[in-house]
């Protein structure tokens, strides 16, 4: 078992054992996300797995606190919210903004990228580098803006 999974269960037990009902909800949920891709993939999960699985539902939850911000629904806004909080522990600490910006510079020195085309390259090279640790979305418009 990875190691990030292995906390997952762990965490599991001890919020049962805190009565933590939240956030042995949240955790829960994960656990069967996990165990899920295990069986969709028949292999044992690696950490970088783990972490895209953690990373889509963040995703999933942030999209849905838009809509209920939007839709004047604050109390399931915060639920979501709080079950972010409770997945981002599981993420890797993120890049600071000049980390990203040095990262960005190896890339494209790398990959000798010039322009606008040559933007999957340098995506391609720092994907696994920045997994779980920086928004791709919001990295790729830093990207796009420095070749462009």
């Amino acid at each position: 078992m990875t190691d990030l999974k292995l906390r997952v269960a762990d965490d599991i037990k001890t919020a049962m054992r805190a009565g933590d009902k939240d956030r042995l909800g949240v955790l829960r949920m994960l656990s069967a996300e996990l165990k899920q891709r295990e069986v969709v993939e028949s292999t044992e999960l690696t950490d970088a797995v783990v972490i895209a699985a953690i990373e889509k539902m963040v995703k999933q939850r942030r999209d849905s606190e838009r809509q209920f911000r939007d839709g004047d629904r604050p109390e399931l806004a915060a639920k979501e919210a709080a079950e972010i909080a409770v997945l981002q522990d599981y993420l890797p600490q993120p890049l600071s903004d000049a980390e990203l910006a040095a990262l960005i510079e190896e890339a494209i020195a790398a990959t000798g990228a010039e322009g606008g085309r040559d933007m999957g390259k340098v995506i391609g090279w720092l994907k696994p580098k920045v997994a779980g640790k920086a928004d791709m979305g919001a990295l790729s418009g830093r990207i796009k803006q420095r070749l462009g």
